[in-house]
């Protein structure tokens, strides 16, 4: 994996735990070689998770949207900063120049982005990893909701799989070298047909 992208929160949050585990994990991969991918920010989660990453000498490509742009949130220190037209074409950048997605906590837009990645991963647009660092317990609540979601018929088990779940930068990088997406072929073809 060349490029790792990472979706966290543009706010900091109430837990400095939170804050210094992006940071760490900025700089974690930047130290094995693996250059970020991020949204480009310099405040909250986002700008941890690059200065982490520069502090080792890392590849960091932020992509951010040019109304947050003018608003001056854009990091003036990373590698480089693409500024596209719309969200849709940030998260689009995004998972054309990573080859897995790391999710940190954060509110809306996190999720945003982290649910649609893998949507697309669950339709084959892509067979790249998905995972959730899950700091302090913070995606338990996530977790479980996956869970009942599959429960009720609404998501296969193979595909609740799919979401990489793991609590320290080594654990998650570990899961997502070792990850092989589900043969989804015959799925698509049944949900095509309108079968279940």
């Amino acid at each position: 994996m060349s490029r790792i992208c990472v979706y966290c929160g543009s706010n900091p949050g109430n837990n400095p735990a939170h804050r210094a585990a992006a940071y760490e994990l900025g700089a974690f991969l930047a130290s094995a070689g693996h250059g970020l991918v991020y949204g480009g920010g310099h405040v909250g989660l986002m700008g941890a998770v690059a200065d982490g990453a520069l502090s080792k000498g890392g590849e960091v490509i932020g992509v951010i949207p040019k109304s947050l742009m003018d608003k001056e949130l854009g990091h003036g220190g990373v590698t480089e900063l693409r500024v596209v037209g719309s969200m849709h074409e940030r998260k689009q950048m995004m998972v054309d120049l990573s080859d897995g997605f790391i999710a940190l906590p954060g509110g809306f837009g996190t999720l945003d982005e982290l649910f649609e990645t893998l949507t697309w991963l669950q339709l084959a647009f892509h067979d790249k990893p998905v995972g959730l660092l899950n700091v302090g317990g913070f995606f338990d609540g996530l977790i479980d909701f996956i869970s009942h979601m599959s429960q009720n018929g609404f998501l296969k088990p193979e595909h609740a799989a799919c979401v990489l779940v793991q609590s320290t930068p080594a654990g998650i990088l570990e899961a997502m070298s070792s990850f092989r997406p589900p043969d989804l072929g015959k799925w698509i073809e049944k949900l095509a047909a309108g079968e279940r």
